[in-house]
Parts: structure tokens; C-alpha cells; sequence
């Protein structure tokens, strides 16, 4: 399998599977907050959102580190930005700011392996299906009973 970071000629540092299992970590982070958050989270009462707790954000960026530290020099640097803006949503308690930059690093893998920059296995391609849908399904509206709900956006 081709790494994520075949790119320009640099040395891989980090398989698709590794980039996944990142990911997976953080969603797992985001939908254990998000199941927290009753169904509606008037703004004029939590203006900044309800924040997780420390050891979940701990988590979160423990798994950051370790993603920023396997991709170092390799065309996965830009996904970090990413990362680290989802990271700061998170920390605030902003749900929705901490979803879209993951989805946006979702697109990045998706665009690397229509380009044929990344090798993506059966299983890898299971994984991105079900982080995306996991991703979505935090997302306000994505429940008719709680469309237009802002979940503490």
C-alpha cells in the first residue's frame, strides 16, 4: 500500500490506515460529546456553546500530536491545519466548528485517492463511508424532529 505521503518524492512517513485510525479516534471524541448535548442549546443561554471535558480534549489532542508527529515532511502537512482547527472548536465547545474541518480533511483523502496519490483498501474505503456518515450525523438537521436545532452551535 502507498502512503499517504508519496507526494514530490518524500519519504512516507504515514499509510492511509494510519491517517484513518487518527480520524477515528477524533470522531470518536466528537460523538461521545455530541450524544452529551441535550437536543437544543438555546445561544442566549451557552453564547459559547457547553465545553468537553478536559480528559476528552486531552484525548483529542494526543491524538493530534501523534498524527502531526507521524506526518512531518510529507504532503499530509495540510491536513494539520485542519486538524488543529478542529481541535480549538472542540476545546471551545463549538460541535459543528469541529465537524466541518473534519470533513474537510474526509474531501482531502478523497480527492488524493481520485487522483491516485493514495492507494485506499476495501476497508479503508468502509472507514471514510462510515466517518463521513458518523460526521454527518452530528451535524444539525441531520434529524428531522431537530431540524434547524443548533446543538450548541
Amino acid at each position: 500500500m502507498r502512503s499517504v505521503s508519496v507526494l514530490y518524492g518524500m519519504v512516507p512517513t504515514m499509510e492511509t490506515t494510519e491517517v484513518l485510525d487518527v480520524m477515528g479516534s477524533l470522531i470518536s471524541q466528537l460523538k461521545a460529546y455530541a450524544a452529551k448535548l441535550p437536543p437544543v442549546v438555546h445561544l442566549s443561554v451557552a453564547p459559547a456553546g457547553i465545553k468537553p471535558k478536559p480528559e476528552s480534549v486531552e484525548v483529542f489532542e494526543q491524538a493530534l500530536v501523534r498524527f502531526r508527529a507521524q506526518s512531518s515532511g510529507s504532503s499530509q502537512r495540510a491536513m494539520n491545519e485542519y486538524l488543529v482547527e478542529s481541535l480549538e472548536a472542540f476545546e471551545a465547545g463549538k460541535l459543528l466548528g469541529a465537524v466541518q474541518p473534519l470533513l474537510a480533511v474526509l474531501d482531502h483523502l478523497d480527492r488524493m485517492r481520485r487522483d491516485n496519490e493514495i492507494t485506499v483498501t476495501a476497508a479503508d474505503e468502509k472507514r471514510l463511508t462510515e466517518y463521513r456518515t458518523a460526521l454527518t450525523k452530528i451535524l444539525p438537521g441531520s434529524q428531522p424532529e431537530l431540524e434547524g436545532a443548533g446543538r450548541g452551535m
